[in-house]
């Protein structure tokens, strides 16, 4: 039965047989490697189609991600489904097939939904879970426990409405396979009635996969298809891995007539489309607001200077501007707003290169200072009545100084801002309290966007800034006849920036009209704007019903999707429980309607066999008595934030005392070199809040860092120094692990979980204990294994605070461009001690090392390992290299000082 699955994907990937001759020797290896990869026991999943089609009709997508896979090994076991999903996309259906049996989905009220859970499982019945959380949704997963010879099909469905930026829509498609597929096929077609002014589909995927796409291009219609065969997947000469990871991005715009006003009217809906481009842009005035407290340090700082170097120099001499720095202080580089002569820009730039980051973070009144400085050039007739008004807030933390609660800030700035300025903000980094610069943005007519902080930040931070750099509108209204509709979304918008597109939707009302018209209003920069725009009532539905892969839905579903994320929002600012509750009653209503998963709605999924009815509930958030997930005797559908890792916060098993390398205590540390059988230790002296790199393998995607924390008291005029936060970080899966003294966070891109240390979570298995314990096991990020110990000390100790120890396997599991304080031995370097001789301290023998061309005076000593005896440790005999490891690790231990948890180490 393999082998003739094999030769199906053989020639299933070969459209037709003259194709074999050009089969190159690189691909025919691939093959052969598939071959004993998927018959001689390698995994034992056979994925034999993974499709996803995109249909776009006027801005508007609907996305199908089709996989079918096939339990080809000789036990039960789980198979899973997992698609990445556009922040702003709302799952609208999910259907399953598992041998025949058909499992459809239905979205219901969360409350619903979680009664027929608990209804499922007091039957024993298969109960798993579908949902987003309140942040949003980034990752479906699924996952169901079949016999062999199984075939599971899962078919999910997805929407979202396009966004005009920079002159561009974008549609993304992440394509995650996981392994060679026989039938890998994307298509992506577009319709838009007033015609495609261009399309592109840039290659992101690899170099190797550049000319596979293939663009039809007519006046109205677009169709984009990827489709490589199975040698083309290969991801490299002898190896089965397929090199299918990634982004597949189409990017196209639409003709606009003259007056750029676009009205659609389809089903009973209507859509007004709005992006006017020949108009000059308006003058502007921006109060840059930067945070520099001392977690700006480093990276962080440096990006923000080399983008605000550029954002200054695209001032034009109509804009008037100035800068604000805060830590827990707040400076003004000039206490007015200046005009953006090339003189100004320069003086502007030379303080922004002086700034040094430390200190605390004063929000409240940085904020503040940015709206007296506006206000103040109003009332003295500096600012133009046509001109635009903007602060931008750019901060990485939460407030420390000052006024630290997040609403009464928010309701002092709402206080004092006019209604002609805007607050937009930029949160760099995870450590940011995102939904707080959200809040506030969208209350003071602005938006906010999260910058991650990683090597493109500052690109990040220079294209937001191009999407508001040039406003052409201000104060737009779009109106419509009273009479001919209703349910109308926001229809009055405080700018319009270049490059961008405004979108109203509602319903029709019943009437004998044939044409729907609307007036947009506006004040542009030398001159107010009438448009009128008409539209057929019937003409674009009778259009719709001769193309075969339009979405005639569009405009129902596109006004739905508007409305609920304008609820949404809505929620987000009302001031009352009271207020927030109608509102999410009216989500909740349209939710189901449309058939959205939101915050407050889930998925029912349900099937019928020859036994009866089978139930299984999609949503069922995590509970922290009972585990995320409820196992089951037979079928199971489960959705996992993380099946591909391993976070184990109770160890088992403890290996021999000697494979591992050890920091630990001071902080003291232990490397072992299994091939001269010899311990090395040394210690690292530096200041609390330091982060010291540990392992950093850009070939593998991997950072260890450890942050400092200091004793309460100095001792012999020093402050002892231990690691108080340890931060494993996996570039290649995204994943982030941050252990603390008080608790684990897992990061899985916005899927954030959090577990005490007297807790086990095993995330892959269905099974939830709790144990109290003190040791995390960390496996499945592409490291070697990896234990950190938590030491517990009196809470009421004079000196002492709570400190973490690292225990890292010697076991060679990295890149040859692994380095760090440890990652740097994992190629164990020759290692030579001669001239042995008894010492000051008799008990202590002295030697000469040498390594690395170094000759290095060593002690012999000994440290703790307090793996097996977690009060009084273990002692493991060592040479002991003094002042930081000089002579021992390369360079000075200054240069293996990090700006943040999740930062590389550069060049030493």
């Amino acid at each position: 039965g393999r082998q003739l699955i094999f030769l199906s994907i053989l020639f299933f990937s070969v459209e037709k047989k003259s194709d074999l001759k050009k089969i190159s020797l690189s691909s025919w290896k691939c093959v052969i490697q598939t071959f004993f990869y998927y018959f001689k026991g390698g995994n034992d999943i056979t994925v034999k189609s993974y499709k996803v089609e995109s249909r776009i009709t006027s801005r508007f997508a609907h996305t199908t991600v089709k996989s079918s896979v096939v339990n080809s090994g000789h036990n039960a076991q789980s198979i899973g489904f997992n698609v990445e999903i556009p922040k702003r996309a709302f799952i609208n259906n999910f259907t399953m097939n598992v041998n025949g049996i058909t499992f459809t989905g239905s979205v219901k009220e969360k409350s619903v939904a979680r009664n027929l859970y608990a209804q499922a499982r007091a039957r024993g019945k298969a109960a798993g879970i579908v949902r987003t959380n309140s942040q949003a949704m980034e990752t479906f997963r699924t996952e169901v426990h079949v016999p062999p010879g199984s075939k599971v099909e899962f078919e999910l469905h997805y929407q979202e409405m396009m966004q005009r930026k920079l002159g561009v829509y974008q549609h993304t498609v992440h394509l995650q396979p996981g392994r060679l597929v026989p039938l890998l096929q994307v298509d992506v077609y577009i319709f838009e009635p007033k015609g495609i002014k261009f399309v592109t589909a840039s290659n992101t995927l690899g170099e190797q996969f550049s000319d596979l796409t293939k663009i039809t291009h007519t006046k109205e219609k677009a169709h984009i298809v990827f489709k490589p065969t199975l040698q083309q997947q290969c991801k490299c000469e002898n190896c089965t891995e397929s090199a299918v990871d990634g982004v597949f991005t189409v990017k196209y715009d639409v003709e606009r007539e003259s007056n750029a006003g676009e009205l659609q009217v389809s089903e009973g809906h209507f859509v007004q489309f709005f992006a006017p481009s020949d108009l000059s842009p308006l003058s502007k005035n921006i109060v840059f607001v930067i945070d520099v407290s001392g977690s700006m340090w480093g990276l962080k700082m440096k990006q923000t200077v080399e983008a605000m170097q550029a954002i200054l120099d695209d001032l034009s001499m109509d804009d008037y501007f100035s800068i604000i720095d805060f830590n827990h202080n707040v400076r003004c580089w000039n206490e007015d707003l200046v005009q953006a002569s090339s003189i100004q820009v320069n003086e502007a730039k030379k303080y922004i290169q002086s700034i040094k980051p430390n200190g605390g973070t004063n929000i409240n009144e940085a904020l503040l200072r940015a709206v007296q400085m506006l206000l103040r050039a109003s009332n003295q007739g500096l600012i133009d009545p046509r001109s635009v008004s903007m602060i931008i807030l750019v901060s990485d933390g939460d407030p420390t100084v000052g006024e630290i609660k997040l609403s009464t800030i928010q309701k002092n700035v709402k206080r004092v801002m006019r209604e002609e300025f805007s607050l937009y903000s930029l949160g760099i980094g995870f450590d940011v309290d995102f939904d707080f610069l959200e809040r506030i943005a969208m209350d003071n007519r602005g938006i906010a966007q999260r910058i991650y902080a990683n090597h493109d930040a500052a690109d990040q931070l220079k294209t937001f800034y191009s999407q508001v750099s040039s406003p052409l509108l201000r104060t737009i209204a779009i109106h419509f006849p009273e009479n001919a509709v209703n349910n109308v979304t926001q229809n009055r918008f405080d700018k319009f920036f270049h490059g961008s597109e405004l979108i109203v939707a509602g319903k029709l009302q019943p009437s004998d009209l044939t044409t729907l018209q609307s007036l947009t209003t506006a004040s542009a920069a030398n001159m107010d704007l009438n448009i009128q725009t008409e539209a057929d009532i019937h003409g674009l539905d009778s259009v719709l019903s001769t193309h075969q892969h339009s979405f005639t839905g569009f405009a129902r579903q596109m006004w739905a999707y508007i409305t609920v994320n304008q609820l949404l929002a809505e929620r987000s600012l009302a001031p009352t429980a009271n207020k927030k509750r109608r509102i999410t009653q009216r989500i909740m209503a349209l939710a189901v309607e449309h058939q959205f998963v939101t915050p407050f709605t889930a998925m029912l999924v349900e099937g019928h066999d020859q036994g009866g009815a089978e139930r299984l509930i999609a949503d069922s958030p995590r509970d922290s008595k009972h585990g995320c997930c409820s196992s089951t005797k037979s079928k199971q559908l489960i959705l996992k934030y993380n099946i591909k890792y391993s976070f184990m916060f109770c160890l088992c098993y403890l290996p021999h005392p000697f494979d591992f390398n050890v920091v630990d205590n001071d902080p003291h540390f232990i490397i072992h070199f299994p091939k001269s059988n010899m311990d090395i230790c040394f210690n690292i002296d530096s200041k609390p809040g330091h982060i010291l790199n540990l392992i950093s393998d850009p070939g593998t995607g991997v950072t260890i860092n450890g942050q400092l924390v200091g004793s309460k008291k100095m001792k012999n005029n020093k402050i002892d120094t231990y690691f108080g936060t340890i931060s494993i970080y996996s570039k290649t899966h995204g994943v982030q692990v941050i252990v603390g003294t008080n608790r684990i966070d897992l990061m899985e891109g916005r899927n954030n979980h959090s577990f005490s240390w007297g807790a086990t979570a095993e995330l892959v298995l269905d099974r939830y204990q709790k144990n109290k314990c003190t040791t995390a096991n960390i496996t499945n990020m592409g490291i070697s294994d990896l234990m950190v110990l938590l030491h517990r000390v009196w809470k009421k100790h004079p000196v002492q605070v709570d400190f973490l120890g690292v225990y890292m396997s010697s076991d060679n599991k990295y890149s040859t461009r692994v380095h760090g304080l440890i990652g740097q031995f994992a190629q164990e370097p020759e290692l030579k001690v001669y001239g042995v001789h008894e010492g000051a301290d008799p008990k202590k023998k002295e030697a000469t090392m040498v390594v690395k061309g170094n000759k290095v005076a060593v002690t012999r000593g000994w440290q703790k390992d307090y793996r097996r005896d977690k009060k009084r440790g273990s002692d493991v005999y060592c040479w002991f290299i003094h002042n930081n490891g000089k002579g021992f690790i390369d360079g000075s231990y200054t240069s293996y000082i990090l700006p943040q948890l999740d930062s590389f180490l550069t060049a030493i």
